[in-house]
């Protein structure tokens, strides 16, 4: 069996809902964004998963520090004529690899690249698209072209409010639901198969990553989000499970983020200094409650005070 199919299969599997009283009972994975949790291991990345007809996710390990591993997401949209990927990988290795994977599922090229997040862990790797792809088109929001005009390859065309790619019999909305994760985050939405791909501004149990967050637009954002009649909700970082639990998942995130939100502000009410993310008397005095073991939460809730407590004292941009 191709390496690609034996992973979309075994994802499959692992997707599966519970079976009747009468025959095996499939147990669903543990709701946690640490690999380790789920008892998996590099060796089982990089993931594909077919979550619909010509439709894949993609997921590859990157290294977190002092945790070990998280993933990142990608969404693959397969047509007769071209390919439509959101979001890449962090370094070209890790881009050849996607571009490798894309390979074994069709024989088309890859036509744009949507943007969605601007951070490294998604863009490092573009230039693996560029090799493979000579004319590929990259796409972001306006705020994410100019954050990225000085990298190997910018985006050269842009989204800022809604865009309808068509590729044969297949549209495609690249969507801009406002600022969440970063100052320009994108969405890419797949009308007809009620695929929606949220990149950073929805991430799967991990605590909320807020170093260029705008936290209450991030919060509206996600309502926005919501709203939108979508099947599949693809988070940018954390697993793909079936379908019901990645969508009662997004309205974890953003529960997680409320009380991550309520929880500076209460500290920055009291006074609690955050200086900078390694002087934040506030984190040691925070209760996460159950989002405390959240994958991530040692070296994100710093910075998510800062950036809390930068936004109620006017000083985000």
């Amino acid at each position: 069996m191709p390496r690609a199919l034996f992973f979309a299969a075994a994802f499959l599997t692992l997707a599966m809902p519970a079976q009747a009283a009468d025959g095996p009972v499939q147990t669903p994975p543990i709701q946690t964004g640490d690999p380790a949790k789920r008892g998996l291991t590099q060796a089982d990345f990089p993931r594909i998963k077919q979550i619909e007809p010509n439709i894949y996710t993609y997921e590859a390990l990157r290294t977190i520090e002092p945790q070990g591993f998280k993933t990142t997401v990608d969404l693959i949209v397969v047509t007769d004529q071209g390919v439509l990927v959101a979001d890449g990988q962090g370094n070209e290795k890790d881009g050849r690899d996607l571009v490798a994977a894309i390979a074994r599922l069709t024989p088309q090229p890859v036509k744009y690249v949507v943007i969605c997040s601007e951070h490294g862990d998604h863009t490092g790797g573009n230039a693996a698209f560029k090799a493979a792809f000579p004319d590929v088109v990259f796409i972001s929001s306006p705020a994410s072209q100019k954050a990225l005009a000085r990298t190997a390859n910018p985006p050269t065309e842009t989204v800022a409010d809604r865009r309808e790619i068509r590729l044969g019999a297949t549209t495609v909305a690249v969507l801009d639901l406002g600022r969440s994760h970063t100052g320009g985050d994108l969405a890419v939405h797949v009308p007809a198969k009620r695929v929606l791909f949220l990149s950073e501004t929805y991430v799967h149990r991990l605590f909320p990553s807020m170093r260029a967050a705008y936290p209450s637009e991030w919060l509206a954002t996600l309502a926005k989000a919501q709203k939108i009649d979508a099947t599949w909700y693809i988070a940018g970082h954390g697993f793909v499970d079936d379908a019901p639990t990645m969508k009662a998942e997004l309205e974890a995130s953003r529960q997680a983020l409320t009380a991550v939100i309520a929880e500076a502000r209460r500290l920055h009410d009291a006074k609690v200094p955050c200086v900078s993310p390694t002087d934040c008397a506030a984190a040691t005095q925070a209760n996460w409650g159950p989002y405390a073991d959240w994958t991530e939460r040692q070296n994100q809730a710093p910075v998510a005070i800062l950036r809390v407590y930068q936004e109620l004292d006017g000083k985000l941009n």
